[in-house]
């Protein structure tokens, strides 16, 4: 196949089309004068007043102006713009927050310099006549526009980018983040760094708000990583632009497999093979190349590095070093020794975090507790090029009340806060070793969850070996199956790096010398991806299975049998109410951490009873290919569904008495636990009775036979069994019972009288792109098994209700006047 086109920049050979959106700068904003171009002598520009430092571009200071000297070579050449909020004012994010990042060119026509953005979403083989659609439907947009102030003595161009920093265009602003329109005599370029292979730009930007009509500047809605509300009628931030040059030779690219997990760029090509518009896919990696070719093992020619950002705790510097080279080990199965390296940020001036050549993990003051793991690739072939962690400084709160809920049956320094550095510092290694994982390309794995025998999750030797699931890379925090009678070693509590971590790396970055292009090395990829029909614990989650698989948990340990499973949860999270109190009970302070510690313990229960109700309905799973043998889904027996509802009979819909301590009830909230436990309890409800669920129920009960089926009536008649067993028995209905069981009710209701449709929603179904025909629910089994089982719950009220009294007859008499709206609305 000939080169692939993508578009045109305006007439050069060559180049690539793409639609990212944008719109022209107007008025000079973002580029030069509107008046026509009339270049001059360069020494007329480029005075001796110029500070001049050169670089991939020379940059040029001449008091408060910048010019961007750009030499001919960088012309319609691929740069990688990658725009930051360095600096940010108070509720408006936390510097090191990514902006966007994307392609650009420079481009030359009649003494003016287009920058305009590039995609690669769409291509055609430059030798066949679609190549011309693809041009004409892919126009690359105008981003800014430049008059040419001078030709330098090598011909290159000399351009005034000042208002493009000081009035950035829409594109290459921080967007929603900031409110207002920038104003310009309180906004300055703080600098412009050339290097060698990329520049970098620093500008200082105030913004302000536009008042509302009661005089007061609006306030703004603060950007999804924000902690505080924005009310402020200026905003100040610091703005990072750093253009990076893209390889000239791209890096072989790596198909796409569904068998294993990475993340991937996509395009399309156009190209007519006779049969369909073809997809392409290549998974994002970091370019590894051996510096001995011939050894089995090898240092790499250019390792992966990691800085830690200066801002980081000094004593969580180590352990944060240390979560970077957990890999090392995963990428000697793929080849290679030191491939990744934890560094310090160097004490240099001209180093920067936001510099598009560095891959760093920024610490960010924030109240937010989480941490996330992006990355940036190029287009043309899926080479990682740099990643930014964003490591939330709060994720240590996170990481307590996780440790504590999960794991202080069977590690007793959880019983305490704060927790000690040593273990706090490895939650914290934990937490970056997964992001970093992210950040070489891995996507989340939650499958593998389920793929280790449960009763294995209790030996010490086995997890020695294998850990209790086979990746950092799914949500299988700590090992709560453990049991204290297992006197399971503390370090073997948090997950490591796994098997399939190992088996992944090799197959994503293994060299494959003998393959020419990235499609050669297809039969190669398949070959190893296959090593999943005899070693299940490397397979990876099966596509499309839109949350039908009971082993593709998210918080999830040994969900291969999820009954089983969370049986020995709860039987620590009971252990485990003992030390709430003495944990949070601080001399000097109030009851904070007592109340967060109590809500997350309730939400914990209420985890892993959800992953009791995914069996109903479920369908196990495996992804594979062409000719391997098997169908992709295996509908969940009938046996394990009834088991299932059975444990939440008893589990998650019986009263959890044993949350119930006044103790701490009464230190945290005057009244408020039956919402608590309600809330709780309906959603494990909520999920358990989806409609989604109930519709693969109907349709596996028929492919099963009625021997085998577990029908939604069935369903709903076992649920209702279990949550109204008082009234066969006329025993005392407690106040949370109560609460449950108008939930249940209601519940019903909103099946067969559910709220008028979305007139914006989607329509149902039909042959466009891969969207599926969707089954209306009135036309499913759902609405008649809702009212037979409503009709079948009123009839057993009735005949409990004169054996009741007082509230229990008032609640009973209630849910007959629910029941009967429901059957009967008057609307």
């Amino acid at each position: 196949m000939g080169a692939a086109a993508r578009g045109n920049t305006g007439g050069a050979p060559g180049a690539t089309a793409g639609a990212r959106g944008g719109q022209q700068a107007r008025g000079g904003q973002g580029g030069g004068s509107q008046a026509e171009p009339s270049p001059k002598p360069y020494d007329q520009v480029v005075t001796s007043e110029a500070k001049s430092k050169p670089g991939m571009f020379t940059v040029h200071q001449i008091g408060s102006k910048y010019l961007f000297e750009i030499p001919r070579s960088q012309l319609d050449k691929d740069e990688l713009l990658v725009i930051e909020i360095a600096k940010t004012v108070l509720g408006s994010g936390y510097g090191g927050q990514a902006v966007s990042n994307g392609v650009y060119r420079w481009h030359l026509r009649d003494n003016k310099v287009y920058l305009r953005t590039i995609s690669y979403e769409a291509m055609a083989d430059s030798t066949t006549p679609e190549y011309k659609a693809v041009e004409a439907a892919n126009v690359p947009p105008i981003v800014a526009d430049f008059n040419v102030e001078a030709y330098g003595p090598d011909s290159s161009v000399v351009v005034d980018v000042t208002n493009l920093f000081t009035r950035p265009p829409t594109e290459l602003g921080p967007g929603r983040r900031i409110p207002g329109n920038v104003d310009t005599g309180r906004s300055w370029i703080e600098s412009a760094t050339p290097f060698p292979d990329n520049v970098n730009v620093y500008s200082t930007l105030t913004f302000a708000q536009t008042p509302s009509r009661g005089g007061a500047a609006a306030a703004s809605t603060p950007a999804r990583f924000g902690a505080t509300q924005n009310n402020n009628p200026s905003n100040t931030i610091v703005m990072s632009w750093s253009f990076h040059r893209l390889p000239d030779v791209p890096m072989k690219p790596r198909l796409c497999d569904n068998r294993v997990g990475y993340f991937s760029v996509r395009f399309t090509d156009y190209t007519d093979k006779g049969d369909q518009v073809k997809e392409h896919c290549y998974i994002t990696r970091y370019r590894l190349e051996k510096k001995d070719p011939n050894a089995a093992v090898s240092d790499p020619v250019k390792p992966i590095v990691y800085y830690i950002d200066p801002a980081t705790p000094k004593k969580w510097v180590p352990w944060m070093k240390k979560a970077i080279e957990d890999w090392q080990p995963a990428f000697e199965e793929a080849g290679f020794s030191n491939a990744i390296i934890a560094k310090e940020a160097p004490d240099d001036p001209n180093w920067s975090p936001e510099d598009a050549r560095y891959s760093v993990v920024r610490w960010l003051p924030s109240t937010v507790e989480n941490a996330s793991g992006p990355h940036v690739s190029d287009p043309r072939s899926g080479e990682i090029l740099n990643a930014h962690i964003q490591f939330y400084q709060n994720v240590q709160r996170l990481q307590l009340s996780w440790y504590f809920t999960q794991a202080a049956a069977n590690d007793p320094r959880a019983r305490k806060f704060p927790f000690s550095d040593e273990l706090m510092g490895r939650l914290l290694e934990y937490v970056l070793a997964h992001e970093v994982g992210h950040t070489i390309g891995f996507q989340h794995n939650m499958k593998a969850s389920s793929l280790y025998p449960v009763d294995s999750l209790r030996s010490a030797t086995f997890l020695a070996k294998w850990g209790h699931t086979p990746t950092l890379m799914d949500y299988s925090r700590f090992n709560y199956v453990a049991q204290p009678e297992d006197h399971i070693p503390v370090e073997l509590l948090v997950p490591g790096i796994g098997p399939y971590d190992k088996w992944a790396t090799m197959w994503g970055y293994k060299p494959i010398p003998e393959a020419a292009t990235g499609e050669a090395e297809r039969p190669i990829l398949d070959e190893w991806a296959r090593v999943q029909d005899t070693v299940p614990y490397l397979r990876f989650s099966t596509s499309g299975q839109a949350g039908s698989d009971p082993g593709d948990e998210t918080e999830a340990v040994g969900d291969q049998d999820a009954v089983k499973a969370t049986g020995y949860g709860i039987a620590n999270l009971k252990r485990e109410m003992q030390w709430v109190l003495p944990a949070t009970r601080k001399p000097l302070e109030g009851w904070d951490d007592l109340d967060m510690l109590y809500g997350r313990m309730v939400g914990q229960w209420r985890t892993e009873t959800s992953h009791v109700a995914n069996i109903v309905g479920g369908a196990d799973s495996r992804e594979v290919y062409g000719d391997q043998e098997g169908v992709r889904f295996f509908p969940v027996s009938r046996a394990r569904q009834k088991a299932a509802v059975a444990f939440l009979n008893e589990n998650a819909f019986k009263t959890p008495t044993w949350l119930l301590d006044d103790q701490i009830l009464r230190r945290i909230e005057p009244s408020g636990s039956v919402q608590r436990i309600e809330s709780a309890q309906a959603g494990v409800l909520n999920s358990l009775l989806r409609n989604d669920r109930l519709m693969r129920m109907s349709e596996y009960a028929q492919d099963a036979g009625a021997r085998n089926g577990y029908t939604p009536l069935e369903l709903l008649a076992d649920v209702r069994a279990g949550m109204f067993s008082e009234l066969a028995r006329g025993r005392n209905i407690d106040v949370y019972r109560r609460a449950l069981q108008r939930a249940y009710v209601d519940l019903l209701d909103s099946k067969i009288n559910p709220p008028p449709p979305n007139p914006n929603a989607a329509g149902r179904g039909g042959f466009g792109g891969q969207q599926r025909p969707q089954l209306d629910p009135k036309l499913s089994d759902i609405y008649a098994a809702v009212r037979a089982d409503l009709k079948a719950l009123d009839a057993q009220i009735q005949q409990a209700m004169p054996r009741m009294s007082g509230m229990n007859r008032a609640h009973l008499d209630d849910l007959r006047h629910r029941i009967d709206e429901a059957l009967n609305p008057k609307g």
